[in-house]
């Protein structure tokens, strides 16, 4: 069997799975709290012993384990930390680090790209050569694939998709910026748009959705009442996914990758989402009849950073 360790580096917490690369499955999986802002090395420490812990609990040595992978936030270089706010890290060499702590060989990732890796890796894109994911959560991330490598452009700032302008002079973004895609499509944007078209149709069915209390309106509400037949919620949905076409059409005129990826926890609405997004895709991008960049929701949701973290050491082989 063949082992390699995978780490997912939160602001809040570190999950830590040992995967076996030939089952493709996570063997044993550890949290320990990050306990942020902290150095690098304390950090590090921290994540050595989950490795030796996990191996303890399969009942192998660590020297088993072919390579360690971690998926952190932040600006990630040639394997160097530039930047990483919520851990208070500047230019932090963090594979070296854990490398000389572990003895094992250590690649680290943009967490965003780290979960792209596993997507096309092992999850929607297998047997691809491209792949571009788009998360469409809190705000909206993104993790590039080209030829079976993440690409993070020269300076590590690549993929920041969420921040492409859509509508010039539009919607005001949290990076201070108008119009940027976040704005439309990410979670918090959808949610706001929600509670703004239920205050227009005090009648709509997404007050029953939400038992009238308009602080428990979320991504999944104009989707539930869209579905019982809801003018408004309809209005809602076909806004969101307009937009969404737009940004997901100019990815894919400027890459034609193989597939689009979308995660988050609005891909979960599965094809009440995904159809007419691809639809609209028809007419808003470019592909012939049988040449098309296929758009799939992700396979993979709460382990993606592991998992593709994990899978660093192959993109290195």
């Amino acid at each position: 069997m063949r082992y390699c360790i995978g780490v997912d580096l939160g602001g809040t917490n570190i999950a830590v799975g040992l995967i076996d690369l030939d089952g493709k499955v996570i063997l044993q999986k550890k949290s320990v709290k990050t306990r942020a802002p902290r150095p690098c090395e304390e950090i590090s420490s921290d994540i050595k012993d989950v490795c030796l812990s996990l191996c303890d609990m399969e009942g192998i040595e660590l020297s088993r384990v072919e390579w360690i992978g971690i998926a952190t936030p932040g600006i990630v270089r040639s394997g160097v930390v530039v930047s990483a706010v919520n851990l208070g890290w500047t230019n932090e060499k963090f594979g070296e680090i854990l490398s000389r702590m572990t003895g094992r060989p250590t690649f680290v990732a943009n967490d965003a790209n780290a979960a792209a890796y596993a997507e096309a890796k092992w999850g929607c894109g297998v047997g691809e050569n491209s792949l571009i994911a788009v998360t469409l959560g809190t705000g909206i991330g993104g993790g590039i694939i080209l030829d079976g490598k993440i690409w993070e452009g020269f300076n590590g700032f690549a993929a920041e998709l969420g921040h492409m302008v859509i509508d010039v002079g539009g919607r005001r973004c949290a990076c201070g910026l108008r119009g940027c895609l976040e704005a439309y499509c990410s979670a918090t944007a959808l949610t706001g748009e929600t509670k703004r078209m239920m205050k227009l149709y005090p009648d709509s069915l997404m007050w029953q959705v939400v038992k009238g209390d308009i602080n428990r309106v979320d991504g999944r509400t104009a989707f539930t009442a869209n579905a019982r037949g809801d003018f408004a919620a309809r209005q809602v949905i076909d806004d969101f996914v307009n937009y969404l076409a737009i940004g997901i059409a100019n990815i894919i005129n400027v890459f034609q990758p193989s597939v689009v990826c979308l995660g988050g926890g609005i891909s979960g609405q599965g094809e009440e989402l995904m159809r007419p997004l691809r639809e609209r895709l028809k007419y808003t991008s470019f592909g012939t009849k049988d040449m098309r960049t296929r758009v799939e929701a992700a396979v993979y949701r709460n382990d993606a950073g592991i998992i593709g973290a994990g899978l660093l050491g192959i993109m290195e082989d």
